[in-house]
């Protein structure tokens, strides 16, 4: 199942820079770089580490396209 990440879009909007961010939910920026670019899908821990430290639902980052 393919899933479209928003995480470039939403970062840019709160102004948050990727590097700071990769520090904040404990992956690396090459790692956050692949997920920005829809490149891999994160570890469910990573997954709710994001959201969290977003105050966003799942839902809101990875959206799943409309088949």
């Amino acid at each position: 199942m393919d899933f479209t990440c928003k995480l470039k879009v939403i970062l840019a909007e709160k102004e948050i820079k990727h590097e700071d961010f990769a520090k904040v939910v404990g992956v690396s920026p090459d790692g956050l770089s692949s997920l920005v670019n829809n490149k891999s899908l994160p570890s469910f821990e990573s997954t709710y580490r994001i959201s969290e430290a977003l105050e966003m639902d799942i839902k809101e980052i990875w959206i799943k396209p409309e088949q």
